[in-house]
């Protein structure tokens, strides 16, 4: 009686894996050294956000597949949770989904998150950083973070990030980059 339930439950979980695969971008991931891509979203007040208007500051530009999801909240939480270190270094967090400004504002509120989460359901900032990526049939923003200096130009690049560490490491680059 086990053999066919341990078959049916490897048979459920190979095709789980098979679903889940994350597509490459469409566009090339833009590299430490060239100039951040300029783009202007709606965030999760419905004021339009740019880049541009963050010149003279350190903008950590996370990007997170989907709202009030186990991985996106803890990365979030600990962003919030540094906030004040990342205030004190000069710096901003923008993080980027997906999803609409009404679902950014639900998980801010649910959440407590006061930093901004930038709405782009188009897809347009997501694949000009090269996160672009697909969970089975849904489009979503892969795991990126870019750390642009005060002068526009990236200056770190994370994929596939660790969510329960990564605050810490971002802010543990700036400090270096500061030296």
């Amino acid at each position: 009686m086990r053999k066919p339930l341990l078959f049916s439950l490897a048979a459920a979980l190979a095709l789980a894996v098979a679903l889940v695969t994350v597509h490459a971008a469409d566009q090339p991931m833009p590299t430490a050294g060239q100039a951040a891509p300029t783009f202007t979203l709606p965030s999760q007040d419905g004021s339009q956000i740019s880049l541009d208007s963050f010149r003279g500051k350190w903008v950590v530009l996370y990007f997170y597949p989907k709202d009030m999801t186990t991985g996106c909240t803890i990365e979030a939480h600990n962003f919030q949770r540094d906030q004040a270190k990342f205030d004190a270094d000069n710096a901003v967090i923008l993080g980027v989904s997906v999803d609409t400004p009404d679902s950014h504002k639900q998980f801010c509120t649910k959440e407590g998150l006061t930093f901004r989460l930038l709405a782009d359901p188009e897809h347009k900032v997501v694949d000009a950083y090269g996160s672009l990526g697909h969970f089975g049939p849904m489009t979503i923003a892969s795991r990126n973070t870019f750390l642009i200096d005060p002068q526009g130009k990236i200056v770190k690049v994370w994929t596939k990030v660790d969510v329960q560490h990564h605050s810490e490491e971002v802010l543990a680059a700036i400090d270096e980059l500061k030296k």
